[in-house]
């Protein structure tokens, strides 16, 4: 059991609000929920930032009161039993939940009105997750089929305070005043954004044959500049990839954009190494790790904007030692490890000789080490044929840094289906 997850259990307790009607979960069954239940699997997973981060306008700073948020994720697994997790990992009081659902996606904010179903937390449709944990909610009846859209929708009665949430979601998100978590159709849901808050996992009861695998890494596997609302990221590309050979399983995204390896940021989330207990290995049903990270790391340094904040050069050497932790946490806990080459920069306000030295020697030192089980090239596969510092034409999105749809699809097809 890992630390956060002790610290869930040690403080559980189960107390009724005034109201009578909302429950405090510090989460009593929720830890022993994750130790005794069996065949639940991860088919969908985002990682969680503090609120405020990033470059563009979001619900996060101010969070909600009298709001309903409907949220729309994509799981890569299937099964005909659901649950969901929210985290209020950086909030500053019990998050309230009044109401929450599932349903099979409709067109927009729609839902499918034969599918929805009212989701309950220990037994009650109404529950408080306090500030810095994660609560898990019951299972309920419900089909999900893997790559077809899911949305979840939870009504705030009570102020939430500043929201815990991930900022590229790369998929609409939608707010209505009010209650309409029942809602089938979706006219009230007047405004929109693309991020998402407080969802952390949809798990499955799945019939698996064999484990899931899992991508950690930054904005590039996050997915940024892919099409919104396409599910063109790397991971889900892999994803359909794996479906079309006749070998579906899951593919779990853990990318934060503007991560880093070796320092944290109040922007951009915990380092790899800080976070990957929570974001990885808490993770059901995952057997393979795919790990593409550190051009943040090289490239901080020179951007001067204040959202960058403050951060050393760092070397190769320090991002390989975080590298080297991550391969032995992985390999302890019994997942096989791939590293993914750190594609090209040249052309981008993240580029410098130096940086391009480190990007060199990292990459280097993924292909050759022998310290992971099998290396994805994704260097080799978007960059161009007469200068390897930069990106091939046909697979940038434009900014020299970050691939276009087809360049997260050669990024797919750089990952061996055999080693996973």
């Amino acid at each position: 059991m890992t630390p956060w997850k002790k610290r869930l259990a040690a403080t559980i307790v189960a107390a009724t609000f005034a109201t009578g009607s909302l429950a405090l979960f510090t989460g009593p069954a929720q830890a022993e929920r994750h130790e005794a239940d069996r065949g639940w699997s991860g088919a969908w997973t985002t990682s969680q930032q503090k609120p405020g981060a990033n470059f563009k306008p979001n619900w996060s700073k101010d969070g909600f009161a009298d709001h309903t948020v409907r949220q729309v994720v994509r799981p890569t697994d299937s099964g005909d039993k659901a649950r969901v997790t929210l985290s209020n990992l950086y909030g500053d009081r019990p998050l309230r939940v009044t109401a929450a659902t599932v349903a099979s996606s409709g067109d927009g904010a729609a839902v499918d009105a034969d599918s929805l179903r009212a989701l309950t937390f220990d037994g009650g449709k109404s529950a408080a997750v306090p500030a810095g944990e994660e609560l898990t909610s019951d299972a309920v009846r419900f089909e999900v089929s893997a790559l077809e859209s899911v949305t979840v929708t939870l009504y705030f009665a009570e102020a939430t305070g500043p929201a815990t949430f991930h900022d590229e979601s790369l998929a609409t998100s939608y707010r209505a005043a009010g209650d309409h978590a029942g809602d089938a159709d979706g006219a009230a849901f007047t405004e929109t954004d693309d991020s998402w808050y407080y969802l952390s996992d949809l798990e499955v009861v799945a019939d698996k044959k064999k484990d899931g695998v899992i991508t950690l890494g930054d904005s590039i596997t996050d997915g940024v500049d892919s099409t919104v609302d396409a599910d063109n990221r790397y991971p889900d590309q892999l994803a359909e990839r794996l479906a079309d050979s006749g070998d579906p399983r899951a593919v779990l995204n853990a990318g934060i954009s503007g991560n880093r390896v070796v320092t944290d940021s109040d922007n951009f989330g915990d380092h790899a190494t800080a976070r990957f207990d929570r974001d990885v290995l808490d993770k059901k049903g995952i057997g393979t790790l795919i790990m593409a990270e550190g051009i943040n790391d090289i490239g901080f340094p020179e951007r001067d904007e204040p959202v960058f904040q403050p951060n050393p050069e760092v070397t190769a050497e320090q991002i390989i030692a975080e590298y080297s932790a991550i391969i032995d946490s992985a390999h302890k806990a019994g997942l096989r490890v791939i590293g993914g080459t750190l594609s090209p920069m040249k052309g981008h306000a993240h580029y410098s000789e130096r940086g391009e030295a480190v990007r060199d020697a990292v990459n280097e030192w993924i292909r050759e080490s022998g310290e992971f089980d099998a290396v994805a090239d994704f260097d080799k596969a978007v960059r161009s044929a007469t200068d390897e510092d930069v990106f091939d034409p046909a697979y940038d999105s434009g900014d020299h840094l970050h691939p276009s749809d087809a360049g997260y699809q050669a990024m797919a097809e750089a990952v061996d289906l055999e080693d996973l």
